[in-house]
């Protein structure tokens, strides 16, 4: 006759139970019988009388299996019943399987599992270690019941040993008896359950409450960001080609959103697989087991950001070495060399894909979706969880506004640069840009060589993209220039321009946080900048350049072989770097020609000639300045040989003296703070004039 499937885990765990309960009644079998203790007595002794009703009492109303159907013969019925419940979810089955666990190793799960379900286990348990106070089963217990022989006790202690699947799993921990003397055999030590297994062998879904706030687990029908299309179909069929194997691990190095989640996510759903996630930066070795075995009992793809934060853990070695399923390690940094994972490069989005991400994300938040997805996805290489981020930022800032209105282009442009901004590596600082192109003091070309800087940048994608240049490029795709001149000609103030003309943030780099004596900190801290960078939408800009950027030597000891290696790093991140680099010299000529010969653009700030200072004279006073009437900014001009950062500090000083006086600001100010500065640069004042 077939036998009969079962409904549900319910009805297995009620026949389990039972089977239980024939081979605690076969262990009785071999107990002498005892007198019945008077009334008094019952609270500290267990009968047999009252094991046997426990024993009966269960199936009475349910007209169960012959009570003297042997043990074997009930199992043999249950394991019949199993097999024809194809297609129907038997947790306890399952547990097996995802764990390795044998026969006997899931009667223990089961013998443990019991007490949980009805506490008339707890009096039966005591009775059979005569001990009311041992109503929990221990090693010895679970030999008792499941091992025929001696010889079979003695095999099966190994299932309880540290490091086997059970305990290696935390699906049973072995607990010490408080009663019992120090040091006593390792048969005495009671087997706890774990509260997430009894949850999972009972059917409930969900997740450990140990993980909360840890893990999330994403269902195969979340949605998210779409990533790259190359990229995803790479990864899933190098896990495909994997998965016949009871695992694969994956490394996805990339910047911090440029989507290796939504990948992760992308392949899981493929695989027909809820995909868990958590995060190194909050996991400790306990957590992070429980995270992989969480994976195991979902049957889910796991995902870590920041793997980089377990580099060198033992806990995630053995972890993997266990897992079964797919396993996504995700994180900046490379992954050493060794390590049994596969690598796989997440780069940010390119053009196309930018504009796709852009367009979804600006859909119904304004009618010239088309239009500023092309401009923006152009102008910002943002990473794509970046992207929908940037457009709620704006769209937040929009109703802070003083006069909220709909959204303008530049609205999200801002909430860009706010998304992109970074410290890069803390090597860094931002400079505001406060100028334009009319601000600046130059002769017309290098005005013209600033503009066709700023055209390249803007076109760039056209270009390199849709006319095909950058497929003959293997380096150099970025925009490099190196504004040279005089101290004080301009150079800070047109690299400000530039990025305010572009909507480009500028991060001046601090050299004294680069540059490091101890061998090898020098290109890390560079790696930082630029590999940040990369992902800032920054400019770049390199003051003093040629501490960095100098002429390789002759080697004459290890430093200057280690200098030279610095320089010839530098070279390999400029050549590699797409964005926009600018080096600012004051002696072009101390530079290595390897660097300028690479250089895009070289603007030369000239020492301004009188005509140029009157300008700057002039354009240094804002219009509300109350300035006197005897100040001649031409005869100033022409008097004083001075850079614009020169004529800058003596306005500003002639100012504050001026207030001091609570006066405009006179020619006797501007010369006395003129003197001040010529004192200040070294310069002997011979002017005939007095200054008071």
């Amino acid at each position: 006759m077939t036998a009969l499937a079962y409904g549900d885990c319910v009805e297995h765990l009620t026949d389990e139970l039972h089977r239980l309960d024939l081979l605690i009644g076969s262990r009785l079998a071999s107990f002498d019988a005892e007198p019945d203790p008077d009334q008094a007595g019952r609270a500290m002794y267990i009968t047999r009388r009252e094991v046997d009703r426990l024993l009966a009492a269960e199936h009475a109303a349910q007209a169960p299996p012959d009570r003297r159907t042997t043990v074997d013969e009930f199992a043999a019925q249950v394991a019949d019943r199993v097999a024809a419940s194809d297609g129907v979810r038997l947790p306890l089955r399952e547990l097996g399987q995802l764990f390795g666990l044998s026969e006997l190793e899931l009667d223990a799960v089961l013998v443990c599992l019991a007490p949980e379900l009805r506490r008339k286990y707890d009096r039966l348990y005591a009775y059979l270690q005569d001990d009311i106070t041992r109503q929990r089963p221990s090693v010895d217990l679970v030999l008792d019941l499941l091992c025929p022989t001696e010889r079979a006790r003695w095999a099966a202690r190994s299932a309880f040993a540290e490091g086997a699947p059970l305990t290696r799993f935390g699906i049973l921990t072995p607990v010490d008896d408080p009663h019992s003397p120090s040091g006593s055999s390792g048969l005495a030590r009671f087997l706890t359950l774990d509260p997430r297994i009894t949850q999972f062998l009972l059917g409930t879904a969900g997740l450990d409450a140990r993980l909360s706030g840890h893990a999330r687990l994403h269902a195969p029908a979340d949605p998210a960001v779409s990533p790259d299309p190359a990229q995803a179909d790479h990864l899933v069929r190098l896990a495909e080609h994997h998965l016949p194997g009871p695992r694969v691990v994956f490394h996805l190095k990339g910047p911090a959103g440029a989507g290796k989640q939504a990948l992760a996510l992308h392949c899981a759903r493929t695989l027909g697989m809820p995909l868990l996630s958590v995060d190194a930066n909050n996991l400790a070795g306990p957590l992070l087991r429980l995270a992989f075995r969480e994976g195991m009992l979902h049957r889910a793809a796991v995902h870590v950001a920041n793997a980089d934060a377990l580099l060198g853990d033992e806990t995630l070695r053995a972890t993997l070495a266990d897992h079964r399923g797919p396993v996504f390690l995700a994180d900046e940094a490379d992954w050493p060399a060794g390590e049994n994972v596969i690598p796989l490069t997440v780069a940010l989005p390119d053009l196309p894909h930018s504009v796709t991400i852009w367009r979804d994300a600006l859909a119904g938040v304004t009618p010239d979706a088309e239009s500023w997805a092309a401009e923006l996805a152009g102008r910002y290489r943002l990473a794509p969880a970046r992207i929908p981020a940037a457009v709620r930022l704006a769209q937040d800032n929009r109703v802070m506004a003083a006069r909220p209105g709909p959204l303008r282009l530049a609205d999200v442009s801002a909430a860009c640069r706010q998304q992109s901004a970074a410290t890069l590596g803390g090597v860094a600082v931002k400079v505001t840009s406060r100028v334009s192109f009319d601000d600046l003091v130059l002769p017309a070309d290098r005005v013209d060589l600033l503009h066709e800087l700023r055209d390249q940048f803007e076109h760039r994608h056209q270009v390199l993209t849709g006319w095909g240049f950058g497929a003959k490029l293997s380096r150099g795709r970025g925009l490099s220039a190196l504004f040279s001149g005089p101290p004080g000609t301009g150079k800070t103030m047109a690299a400000e321009a530039l990025g305010g003309d572009l909507g480009l943030d500028l991060y001046q780099v601090d050299l004294s946080a680069v540059v490091s004596k101890y061998i090898g900190e020098t290109e890390k801290n560079l790696a930082r900048i630029f590999d940040e960078a990369a992902t800032s939408n920054a400019i770049l800009f390199f003051d003093e350049a040629d501490a960095l950027f100098g002429k390789r030597t002759e080697v004459s000891d290890a430093h200057d072989r280690y200098a030279n290696i610095e320089t010839s790093y530098l070279l390999q991140k400029m050549d590699s770097y797409d964005g926009v680099v600018i080096l600012a010299s004051n002696l072009r000529q101390n530079l290595d020609e390897a660097f300028t010969r690479r250089l895009r653009f070289v603007v030369e700030f000239p020492f301004p000639e009188a005509d140029s200072r009157g300008r700057i004279w002039r354009a240094v006073f804002p219009a509300g300045a109350p300035v006197g009437a005897d100040v001649d900014f031409a005869e100033l001009a022409e008097r004083f040989a001075l850079s614009g950062g020169n004529i800058k500090n003596i306005a500003l000083n002639a100012a504050f003296l001026a207030a001091v006086d609570k006066d405009d600001i006179t020619r006797r100010h501007i010369l006395n703070a003129t003197r001040r500065e010529f004192e200040k640069m070294g310069k002997v004042w011979s002017e005939p004039v007095a200054v008071v």
